[in-house]
């Protein structure tokens, strides 16, 4: 008998139809000798909608609240899935983060687990009964509800899936698996069928959305292996897990883009030890998250500093350079909301030349102009303007010939 642990995001749980229909599936599994555990995100958008909700009744929102506030979701869904179960014979039993052992640290909104202990997920299993498990969300050490950030619920299935010592992590979505690109620019992509965490890794800081990149980093850890697959069809979905050394890799596995960042450059700024650390400091204790960072040759003894951040992130990051110009002897600074980022990733650029060429020709040959760049062993991102990301994906999609891998 194997253990697995399943999530389902919300859009698998969006309504009593689609309720029934998961609670169909985690059935059937069950039927087939399997031990279950269930993480579940909240209905559809309905974190969305508390958040929205929460700003037309207070301007003041202390994080400990919007914890409890937004994490009711997930109860709500935990609660009616159990029921959906219950309706078809399997006995279900709903647990929240913190009676699922949980514990995070104090971090509210976006809090880190530290530690699970799942004895009463455990003992649910023991009777025979499928546990559901409210995700992301646990407890602090100040015994407060926490939330653990958007795709939170996928890293609370993984690291049940870790503490259970479960044989894998389904991770249900709305799409059936992570593919060579974004399906909706690159209607040739097809579906990746064994993915390493390396290159997954990559491919989240890269911009592709699912499975959070939290999750995956939590997996490769632990070693937990995990499926990614649709709740829609039931089809098989893309492994993720870890590179086997007795296969070949291939070159280039996917091509990804990001048009969520924005670019920031500091003008004038002396060229001498401590200004860079000074700024990227301020920056980081404010809660912002830098991305890119590139420095030009020093002329005169000055030099600019570009940077990206998240387009949430470009009020508050422009306010900390605008404070810190005069301080730092920077002569100005400018901001760029409208650039995005397109990456290729794959283990087999570690050993492959020629790889940096073909990108750089293919966007040449297509008009494109490259703004910045950033590389890994596994990936290189190019910053090009928002309006032609697409078009640099497509290109480069049939550059590296992904659709007849």
């Amino acid at each position: 008998m194997s253990l697995v642990v399943q999530k389902f995001g919300g859009t698998s749980v969006a309504d009593a139809e689609r309720m029934r229909i998961v609670a169909d599936s985690v059935a059937r599994t069950v039927r087939r000798g399997h031990q279950v555990v269930v993480a579940v995100s909240a209905m559809g958008k309905e974190t969305d909608e508390l958040l929205h909700l929460a700003t037309e009744v207070s301007k003041v929102r202390p994080g400990r609240e919007l914890d409890m506030l937004i994490t009711a979701g997930e109860r709500k869904a935990m609660a009616l899935l159990c029921m959906a179960l219950h309706d078809l014979g399997i006995p279900a039993d709903s647990f929240t983060g913190s009676q699922a052992g949980i514990l995070t640290d104090t971090d509210h909104t976006r809090a880190k687990i530290v530690e699970i202990r799942p004895d009463r997920i455990r003992k649910a299993l023991d009777a025979g009964r499928v546990p559901v498990v409210g995700g992301a969300q646990g407890v602090s050490s100040d015994k407060d509800v926490t939330f653990l950030g958007r795709g939170g619920t996928d890293t609370t299935a993984v690291a049940l899936a870790h503490a259970l010592h479960a044989d894998a992590c389904e991770i249900y979505t709305d799409v059936s698996g992570v593919f060579t690109a974004d399906p909706r620019a690159v209607p040739e992509a097809r579906r990746i069928k064994r993915v390493s965490f390396e290159e997954m890794l990559e491919m989240c800081a890269a911009g592709c959305p699912k499975p959070a990149m939290r999750s995956v980093e939590f997996a490769r850890t632990y070693g937990v292996p995990l499926h990614v697959r649709s709740a829609f069809t039931w089809e098989p979905g893309t492994w993720i897990d870890e590179e086997d050394p007795e296969v070949e890799q291939a070159i280039v596995s996917a091509v990804v883009s990001d048009s969520s960042q924005a670019k920031l450059t500091v003008t004038g700024v002396p060229d001498r030890p401590g200004i860079a650390a000074r700024l990227f400091r301020v920056l980081a204790d404010r809660s912002i998250n830098v991305d890119m960072i590139e420095q030009n040759v020093s002329i005169h003894g000055t030099t600019d500093i570009s940077f990206t951040v998240a387009h949430e992130d470009l009020e508050a990051a422009t306010a900390v350079v605008a404070e810190l110009e005069g301080d730092i002897g920077a002569t100005g600074s400018t901001s760029d909301p409208d650039i995005a980022t397109v990456s290729i990733v794959g283990a087999g650029m570690k050993t492959q030349p020629g790889v940096t060429a073909t990108m750089f020709e293919t966007l040449a040959a297509e008009g494109i102009n490259i703004e910045m760049i950033s590389t890994s062993s596994i990936r290189l991102t190019c910053v090009v303007r928002a309006d032609v990301v697409e078009r640099a994906v497509q290109s480069l999609h049939r550059a590296f010939e992904l659709e007849g891998v």
